[in-house]
């Protein structure tokens, strides 16, 4: 028994260094990573308090009351209505939001169970969204998720804290175990109508998924969720996907498990193999342009601070504060 439990760690020990698996560990350590981005998310919302949206964009404020005008009170802040109703100077005054919320939508279908370079895109998907849930813990902000997959339905509530973070992590990877091995995907839709329900006006909703899980009916979902969320998307792809491999022929799986024999020497199939790619992720790309929302493509081998510096603004806000 014990050489079997030994056996059974060590699989899992070689799935976690290969990329192929997400494990608790991984997430744990993007914590340093995230300490970097939470104090650029600070800076950027010290320079824009006036922006509405979550702390990763700027932290808001909110119109509190009217009081008559004082000595050293701020000019721009007058409140002229009640200044001339009532004939005397008043100024408005603001409470700054201390707290916002982040939703992070993970997807765990099988098209996410690929990768070439370094790592899965399911677990780059989830080693993103930790970075989001650190970064956002430690920014003072609450942290949730909402995970969908095959026979996946689960969700974790806005928390704030390191015990949101943690929350969320151990769901993270849990998610993953749930779905692996399992070949039928969850429509998009249906996540986004349960962020509809989980997330409040005004939270920061980002989408991690490659985009082959899109359907007809996410887009009215999708409408429904920026109207009142600030939506933003993580598409995850794999080098492969973008350009064939090396000449050759190459033995693939099919979807009913059956061998696939490919003759990438072929020229159409050279020419063929990144146009599927591009049809399966179309339909999201087109989507996400036709409602202005940000998106940025991660593939397996890159790190995702870069990424989520330009997706939520970052770099562009430091430019212009500078």
């Amino acid at each position: 028994m014990l050489r079997s439990n030994s056996s059974a760690a060590n699989a899992q020990s070689s799935a976690s260094h290969n990329g192929v698996a997400v494990t608790l560990d991984e997430l744990l350590s993007m914590r340093l990573r995230a300490a970097r981005l939470a104090q650029l998310a600070q800076r950027v919302a010290g320079s824009h308090a006036s922006v509405h949206a979550s702390r990763f964009r700027g932290r808001g404020v909110d119109y509190a009351e009217s009081r008559a005008y004082q000595p050293g009170d701020d000019i721009r802040q007058m409140d002229w209505r009640v200044t001339a109703r009532t004939g005397r100077p008043h100024t408005k005054l603001f409470t700054e939001e201390r707290e916002r919320g982040v939703l992070v939508v993970l997807s765990c279908n099988p098209s996410l169970r690929f990768g070439t370079r370094v790592r899965f895109k399911s677990v780059q998907a989830a080693r993103t969204a930790a970075l989001i849930a650190w970064a956002t813990a430690l920014s003072g902000d609450r942290i949730g998720a909402i995970g969908y997959g095959p026979g996946l339905n689960a969700e974790v509530k806005p928390g704030g804290g390191m015990r949101g973070a943690l929350r969320c992590l151990r769901a993270f990877v849990e998610w993953d175990a749930i779905t692996r091995g399992s070949k039928e995907s969850v429509p998009l839709s249906q996540a986004l109508q349960r962020a509809q329900r989980l997330a409040r006006p005004g939270t920061q909703v980002i989408l991690l998924t490659d985009g082959f899980d899109c359907d007809e009916a996410a887009e009215p979902a999708l409408s429904l969720l920026a109207g009142h969320c600030d939506v933003a998307a993580v598409i995850l792809s794999d080098p492969l996907e973008h350009h064939a491999p090396p000449p050759a022929r190459y033995a693939l799986q099919g979807e009913e498990g059956a061998p696939v024999l490919l003759d990438f020497a072929a020229t159409n199939t050279r020419a063929r193999w990144p146009a599927w790619f591009d049809e399966q992720r179309a339909a999201f790309v087109a989507m996400l342009k036709r409602r202005a929302l940000n998106s940025i493509v991660l593939d397996t081998s890159s790190e995702p601070e870069a990424a989520l510096r330009t997706l939520l603004g970052f770099d562009a806000r430091k430019k212009k504060a500078g």
